[in-house]
């Protein structure tokens, strides 16, 4: 398996036939600094943990130009076929569904999720969730979403065993660096992690260093990769 971190909780993973893109916010985010086109080369699935735009960022673009299924909760794939994506696939929490090469699972995250439309409007995108990938001849991922800690995650660990975790750390609007090292070392046995979701805005915790130093002396390797460069893990 092969990720890429473009900046704040966009991946590419690339496993199998599959390239997929998780939470594309791309063009509009500060820490990538370039456009889409690029990232979604030969894209096959769009998967999102939730509505907020700086999650959706460039989804329908990228699924009208490359033609991708788009993985989400009902509410995002509804807002999306109404703007012209042709390929949705919908799941909701607790529920795994096929993606063609690999299963997405849908699995709790305690945040929020809806769209701020070009009036200052919000739109209701439906609950936000964490995605549990499962492939059948690679690793299996767990991308948290937007989410603070809580003690189900023990469950997810049991159900899913997921072998690399990718973690949100900025705090104020996430779990912080420690409360984030806490999560994996308490509820998981990862054999990676990677810290996200930080360093865009300056709302945000700018470094990951407070999730290193809590995960000194962790079996779970921690992986803070350069911003578009791929990796595997």
């Amino acid at each position: 398996m092969k990720l890429t971190w473009y900046g704040h909780a966009a991946f590419g993973v690339e496993a199998g036939n599959a390239k997929i893109l998780i939470d594309p916010f791309l063009s509009g985010n500060p820490s990538w600094g370039k456009d889409w086109e690029g990232p979604a080369e030969g894209v096959t699935h769009v998967l999102l943990t939730h509505g907020h735009n700086d999650h959706l960022g460039d989804t329908l673009a990228i699924v009208k130009k490359t033609g991708a299924m788009l993985v989400a909760n009902p509410e995002i794939c509804d807002y999306f076929s109404g703007k012209g994506a042709e390929k949705v696939n919908p799941g909701n929490h607790g529920g795994t569904v096929d993606c063609g090469g690999f299963t997405t699972t849908f699995v709790n995250a305690l945040h929020s999720s809806a769209s701020t439309l070009e009036d200052g409007s919000n739109v209701y995108l439906g609950n936000p969730n964490g995605l549990i990938l499962h492939f059948p001849d690679d690793k299996t991922l767990y991308h948290m979403g937007d989410t603070d800690i809580f003690s189900d995650m023990a469950l997810i660990n049991e159900l899913h065993q997921p072998d690399i975790g990718i973690v949100p750390v900025g705090d104020r609007f996430t779990m912080g660096g420690a409360v984030a090292a806490l999560a994996c070392q308490r509820f998981f046995k990862f054999e990676s992690v990677v810290p996200c979701h930080f360093g865009t805005f300056g709302l945000l915790d700018q470094t990951a260093q407070k999730f290193v130093d809590g995960m000194a002396g962790s079996a779970t390797k921690v992986l803070t990769p350069q911003i578009g460069e791929p990796f595997g893990v």
